[in-house]
C-alpha cells in the first residue's frame, strides 16, 4: 500500500472506519474488472481506490433508512 496515496485519502474521508470500507470495496470491483478512474503506476487495487479517493472521484453516502447502521453504506463512483 503506498503511505502516500493513504495520507492523501485520508484528508477526503477522515474516519478510519468508513475510509476502509470505501476503499476495499472500490478495491474489490477494481478486483471483478472494474475500470479505474485514474492513472496508476501500481498495481495494486487498493492503491488506485486510495487515490481515486485522494482526488475526489469516490463518494459515500448512508441510506436514509438504516442511517444508524453504518455497515449497510454504499459505495459512489466511475
Amino acid at each position: 500500500m503506498n503511505n502516500e496515496y493513504l495520507e492523501r485519502a485520508k484528508k477526503k474521508i477522515t474516519d478510519p472506519q468508513i475510509l476502509s470500507v470505501v476503499a476495499a470495496k472500490r478495491a474489490k470491483q477494481l478486483s471483478l474488472g472494474a475500470r479505474p478512474m485514474v492513472r496508476c503506476d501500481s498495481p495494486n487495487q487498493l492503491d488506485v481506490a486510495l487515490l481515486e479517493i485522494a482526488e475526489g472521484l469516490l463518494s459515500y453516502e448512508f441510506p436514509e433508512d438504516a442511517a444508524a447502521n453504518e455497515e449497510s453504506a454504499t459505495v459512489e463512483g466511475e
